[in-house]
């Protein structure tokens, strides 16, 4: 490949997901590339970015706007369009909401990848603002920003020369949304780190960041009813609900090391994971550790887990529905090694492989 000049673009670095993997993924692939962000939060985001040549935009000035960096919406675009890329060759955005918002100078080529359409402006608007806690008089101002920030948004996605995405959940939701297509490149899973384990367990795990949309809720519901020894990991709004909503058997670890969390796949019976994804990195590292996943049959679920394999899919999204799988789980009828075989279709080696090849193509092209 050309020695060519790399920018790198990410929306926040204010917590740590799926999204924040790909764009580690993306760093090593161009250690000497910057990366352009939002705001940047070094205590709130993974220590893997320490050391890492980051500028953030203006907003990161801005007293509490790394705590509260909702509060900054409104100015999003503004500043992801106030990034200067004069003199680089490449842009490539790792966007779930503004980054693929940039504006790169001509002759300059923008690679986006596009893990999802912004989702509180498309598919969870409705659910973003009825959650909105008090006063309510932010669910009346909020509908008119929101509509403003959604023509924004489409209009955004048309700046993208080229657009990658994480699943066929996610390419439709791009072609609904945005009239535009994308090749799928799955995201990189660190299989290569998590050992496989080959006991039984001893509690049920769910975990990832505890946000509305995941539906950490319905588990937390279930085991209470059930009365069955529950462990989450992760971090995030709805803590204090959750916590308020679960049973005495159920154990909220809070933010962990990888090490840490990977531990907690080997000692569980199954990971539950009810949330519709747009992919869902959780549910993979749980089977890298040779662990069944029970997981709604829609969204990333259903690209990652195959039912009487590496997992079951819920009947509906309830806590009914978890409940009934818990009851009926039969462990004796997995295979540690071939959920595990089947996890490292998403590992590190493959998503490496196949973006270093479509990068290769299509960034001189």
């Amino acid at each position: 490949m050309p020695r060519l000049r790399i920018a790198l673009v990410h929306d926040y670095l204010v917590q740590d997901g799926g999204a924040e993997r790909v764009l580690v993924a993306l760093q090593d692939f161009f250690p000497e590339a910057p990366t352009y962000v939002l705001l940047h939060d070094p205590e709130r985001a993974h220590p893997q970015f320490r050391g890492r040549k980051i500028i953030s935009s203006f907003l990161n000035r801005w007293p509490g706007s790394r705590r509260h960096y909702q509060w900054t919406m409104p100015f999003m675009p503004m500043a992801i369009e106030h990034f200067d890329f004069t003199g680089f060759d490449v842009v490539i955005s790792s966007s779930s909401s503004f980054a693929k918002g940039v504006i790169v100078p001509p002759g300059t080529k923008h690679i986006c990848y596009c893990h999802t359409p912004t989702r509180f402006l498309w598919q969870e608007r409705i659910g973003y603002v009825n959650d909105l806690p008090q006063p309510a008089i932010l669910r009346t101002l909020l509908p008119p920003l929101l509509h403003r920030l959604r023509t924004w948004d489409r209009l955004a996605a048309d700046r993208p020369d080229i657009l990658v995405t994480n699943s066929q959940t996610s390419r439709e939701r791009i072609k609904r949304y945005y009239q535009r297509d994308a090749e799928v490149i799955y995201p990189p899973v660190d299989v290569e780190r998590i050992t496989l384990s080959k006991n039984h367990g001893s509690y049920w795990l769910a975990g990832g960041r505890l946000v509305a949309y995941k539906r950490f809720d319905l588990i937390v519901r279930a085991f209470k009813k059930l009365n069955l020894p529950l462990k989450i990991f992760g971090i995030g709004p709805e803590m204090q609900k959750l916590r308020a909503l679960s049973g005495v058997q159920t154990e909220f670890i809070g933010r962990v090391s990888d090490d840490v969390k990977y531990k907690l796949y080997n000692d569980a019976i199954a990971f539950l994971h009810p949330q519709v994804e747009d992919f869902g990195i959780t549910a993979v590292e749980a089977m890298a550790a040779g662990k069944p996943v029970i997981t709604y049959g829609k969204g990333g679920g259903a690209e990652t887990v195959i039912p009487g394999i590496t997992g079951e899919y819920l009947e509906t999204q309830s806590w009914e529905s978890i409940g009934d799988a818990v009851i009926r789980f039969q462990p004796e009828k997995y295979q540690a090694e071939r959920i595990r075989s089947h996890a490292q279709t998403f590992s590190n080696q493959n998503f490496q492989a196949r973006l270093t090849h479509y990068l290769a193509e299509h960034m001189i092209a």
